[in-house]
């Protein structure tokens, strides 16, 4: 079974205490540049919330400190499922139906 997508969120920032907002349960989550809407990450996965969490945000720097200069402002929304099986057959059909209306569009 799939749920609905969540609004979108913005991405916390390396350094400022934000946290993120998402499930701890398999689904499907989006992340985008928040100014274009060009399309940054998308995965289907087993737990939302550490699938977010981990998602590599910017570089490190020789310090160890991430360099936030040139992390995009980037948003992302999940959309939670009973299984991760379900979240691969959910992510399948989104990725057919964009690459149809890319081919349509074209």
């Amino acid at each position: 079974m799939i749920s609905t997508w969540s609004e979108w969120k913005r991405y916390p920032r390396p350094g400022r205490g934000e946290n993120l907002e998402a499930p701890i349960s398999p689904g499907i989550y989006e992340v985008r540049v928040a100014g274009t809407g060009a399309l940054y990450s998308f995965g289907a996965v087993d737990n939302l919330a550490q699938a977010l969490a981990l998602l590599p945000v910017g570089s490190k720097s020789w310090f160890g400190r991430r360099d936030t200069s040139s992390v995009p402002d980037l948003e992302y929304r999940t959309c939670a499922t009973s299984t991760k099986a379900d979240a691969k057959a959910a992510a399948e059909r989104m990725i057919g139906r964009r690459e149809t209306y890319m081919s349509g569009a074209a």
